[in-house]
């Protein structure tokens, strides 16, 4: 409560603010959240250090996981690569391991995302070009060959085909020696924000999550420190959708996994530590950091209080983090640098346990070697020489950061209680909720920058007319054509018996409730490709046409 000191003081600040000549637009965050100009201990209603904030590391976690963070030990610095053929990928691996990335990251091209193979006439001039291309367990051999993967944690973005390359992922650690209890890392595996957002689904909604949760209960059971789903909202953001949206919908599809693995007769306490989460990184830094805390503050108190979950760690939301790929530019390449470091430093200043940086050449091709390096180098700047890292939560305490953090779990909550109302998760999606709300934000963003009440450097303001191309990497057709030469061969070696007896067996047990990763991890050893294996899932669950639902 305020003083009488206080008040006067106040008054004449409110005086003297009132005299000041105002910007034309309002104040907003990037998700057009109304900004106050000054916030103070009222704008936090009675807010209690104690109960309402506490400490890093413990519960309610807003201020971190763990008690000392970046003190003891820094993020992990991933750089998001893949393209062309394994082999090609392999070495940009050990390439970013040299510059210094402590973990793995890797991309899959659009024909291995959406289960087909390399020389399905559907992956034509796709083949390796927005990632890497897999078809078979071989593939896997070559892409982390030379690499300890029990001394190097790994993390794959894939989603609709995520349990048959975590079937190759295992597969192929065991032929190299290294046992499953030793491999660290991550499978994004978060079908429900395809759904949502990026459109990468290939069966419906429900066998869908069946293989999520396969993934988690093998897991769960045989890669005790493997963490078994990505919860995503980086690609709702990308979308279009607001803070707010991005933190909703994200809880949301966790709870949702929650549920069903509790469903599927696993003590929550089994499977949630190794849930992880990942987050988009903005432009607008306090709006961002306030979304990781409200996260963690959430995911805390519902998995206690709604789960019942016993363990510390199943309360613990821990996230990666990746800087906005929808904030890049093609105008002046170089600036995305810029906007690059000061969403990473919004990452870090909300706690993130491991951090990708965009390149800056990324709207217009992959990332060449030397972006890829300045990207990197961006994380080690902000690591060793700009004191963020020298005290456990520092924006903690500040009265807007507070405010906006209170802000942003109120909005999380009412959207929860408006997915409830729609019937719950698989309901309100096949309604189309998710996707009219984000195409709704997404068109207000876009109005906006239209109408210039948010400037966008290089493109709506501060143009440079005679701007020089930068060198970006070339993807060329011998990719395609060696990846389909050398997926034609591994056909032409193998045991056709051994795949058809394969393929039948996944058959089988998709028709049953029993756990699909045996039987895959199986078809990866008789060399059966990605394809033939979805093909063969496809079977018992049929596809999904989503235009058909909405």
């Amino acid at each position: 409560m305020a003083t009488a000191t206080d008040r006067t003081g106040m008054d004449r600040w409110e005086k003297e603010n009132a005299k000041a000549p105002l910007r034309e637009t309002p104040p907003t965050t990037v998700s057009s959240v109304p900004i106050e100009a000054l916030y103070t201990p009222e704008s936090l209603n009675g807010f209690d250090y104690e109960t309402d904030l506490g400490y890093p590391g413990q519960y309610p976690y807003t201020r971190g996981v763990h008690a000392s963070m970046y003190r003891s030990r820094l993020w992990t610095m991933r750089q998001f690569a893949g393209f062309g053929t394994p082999a090609d990928t392999n070495e940009r691996f050990k390439f970013l391991l040299e510059k210094g990335q402590t973990g793995l990251s890797t991309a899959f091209d659009l024909p291995t995302l959406m289960g087909l193979d390399s020389d399905d006439p559907r992956a034509y001039g796709e083949v390796g070009r927005l990632g890497v291309a897999v078809s078979t367990l071989d593939d896997l051999h070559r892409l982390y060959a030379g690499i300890d993967l029990s001394q190097v944690s790994v993390s794959m973005t894939i989603n609709a085909t995520a349990i048959i390359i975590m079937a190759f992922f295992l597969a192929n650690a065991e032929d190299e020696g290294v046992d499953w209890t030793k491999l660290r890392g991550t499978i994004q595996n978060d079908t429900l924000k395809e759904f949502h957002a990026q459109n990468e689904f290939v069966f419906p909604p429900e066998p869908s999550v069946r293989l999520v949760v396969d993934v988690i209960e093998f897991c769960t059971k045989h890669v005790p420190q493997w963490n078994t789903v990505s919860i995503s909202g980086y690609h709702i953001r990308e979308a279009g959708s607001t803070a707010a949206q991005e933190l909703a919908f994200t809880l949301a599809d966790g709870m949702h996994y929650v549920e069903q693995g509790i469903a599927r007769g696993l003590d929550v306490d089994d499977f949630a530590p190794r849930l992880s989460f990942f987050f988009n990184a903005h432009n607008d830094v306090f709006e961002e950091l306030a979304k990781y805390r409200a996260a963690r503050a959430i995911w805390a108190d519902v998995m206690r209080n709604k789960y019942g979950a016993r363990n510390e760690n199943s309360w613990k939301l821990r996230f990666h983090a990746q800087t906005a790929g929808c904030s890049l530019q093609d105008k002046q390449p170089q600036v995305n640098l810029i906007r690059v470091a000061y969403q990473a430093m919004a990452a870090v200043l909300g706690g993130c346990q491991s951090l990708h940086t965009n390149s800056m050449d990324e709207t217009l091709a992959l990332p060449s070697e030397h972006a890829a390096t300045l990207a990197l180098r961006t994380q080690q700047v902000l690591a060793y020489e700009t004191g963020v890292t020298n005290t456990v939560d520092p924006v903690g305490g500040s009265y807007f950061v507070e405010a906006l953090t209170k802000q942003m779990e109120q909005e999380a909550r009412v959207y929860f209680d408006r997915i409830d109302q729609l019937g719950g998760m698989i309901s309100a999606l096949e309604r189309g909720f998710f996707r009219r709300e984000i195409a709704d934000a997404a068109f207000v963003y876009q109005r906006e920058m239209d109408a210039k009440h948010k400037l966008i450097v290089g493109v709506n303001a501060f143009q440079e007319t005679d701007e020089k191309p930068i060198e970006t990497l070339v993807i060329d057709d011998h990719v395609e054509k060696e990846q389909i030469a050398s997926l034609r061969q591994i056909r032409t070696k193998r045991d056709p018996r051994a795949v058809e007896k394969s393929l039948a067996e996944i058959r089988r047990v998709a028709g049953t409730s029993d756990n699909l990763m045996p039987a895959l991890i199986a078809a990866a050893r008789a060399h059966c490709s990605v394809g033939e294996m979805m093909n063969t899932l496809a079977d018992v669950f049929g596809r999904y046409d989503g235009a058909a639902k909405w």
